[in-house]
């Protein structure tokens, strides 16, 4: 089943406002909320799953790029970071077969106060061929602002192309109707619900949601949360052994 486009989930939402009733309950396009402002409802749900989503830490965003960062020469940043770069999640390099010159170098997160960190920025430029650790820290606001800086130490001889895996923000300030619902396990149902609630707002005298409907989305969401952890139940054929790492083969 394809995913459901946001113009499909403001008309489902449309049968539960009082507006968008006609005789018999029929469904009707009216003016006293637009498709854009619920749009607008709609994407600000749509957020607000991401960020739980993301905090189960299953990798339901996780994008893999090949192609676009690389760490130059006597350089402390990164080049290339993505500009929808919310969280990293691995950095190694590009090439890191048996052709790969650099493919010894691990990339280790760090606070940026941290001795270890510090001292590496003393060290001066490090040859990668060699198999070094260089150390990483992200800083600034990052997505949807911009691309965050990403400072590492220390520097090196020759410059590295570089795998960056990384959460990306969803970019939903450039949605549209036809635009298609990212949130994965079937959450349809939440975010008509998240419309429906801020959607009642507009008609009521405190212009608050509506505590019903954000009941709805409140179960709908947990719902979704749970069902969502683990993504994977299969049991291995062969279980690993509390001390097999310590035997020697």
């Amino acid at each position: 089943m394809p995913a459901t486009p946001y113009s499909g989930l403001i008309r489902a939402a449309r049968y539960h406002l009082k507006a968008a009733r006609g005789s018999e309950a029929t469904y009707k396009i009216d003016k006293f909320w637009s498709d854009e402002e619920l749009l607008n409802i709609a994407t600000r749900g749509t957020t607000d799953l991401w960020a739980k989503l993301i905090d189960l830490h299953e990798e339901h965003f996780l994008t893999n790029d090949g192609t676009n960062v690389s760490l130059a020469a006597s350089t402390s940043t990164l080049t290339g970071v993505p500009t929808d770069t919310f969280r990293i999640y691995l950095i190694e390099p590009r090439n890191i077969t048996s052709t790969g010159t650099a493919r010894d170098v691990s990339f280790v997160p760090r606070d940026y106060n941290h001795m270890e960190f510090i001292n590496a920025r003393a060290w001066g430029d490090q040859t990668p061929s060699g198999g070094i650790t260089i150390f990483y820290a992200m800083s600034g606001a990052g997505a949807p602002n911009a691309a965050p800086t990403v400072t590492i130490a220390p520097t090196i001889t020759s410059a590295i192309d570089l795998r960056f895996v990384y959460i990306p923000t969803l970019g939903v300030q450039n949605y549209t109707t036809a635009s298609t619902n990212p949130i994965p396990g079937e959450s349809d149902h939440a975010i008509i619900a998240w419309i429906v609630a801020y959607a009642m707002a507009k008609e009521s005298a405190d212009k608050r949601p509506d505590p019903g409907w954000l009941a709805v989305y409140a179960t709908e969401a947990q719902s979704l949360m749970m069902r969502s952890v683990p993504r994977q139940e299969q049991e291995p054929v062969v279980v690993d052994g509390l001390f097999d790492a310590y035997w020697s083969y």
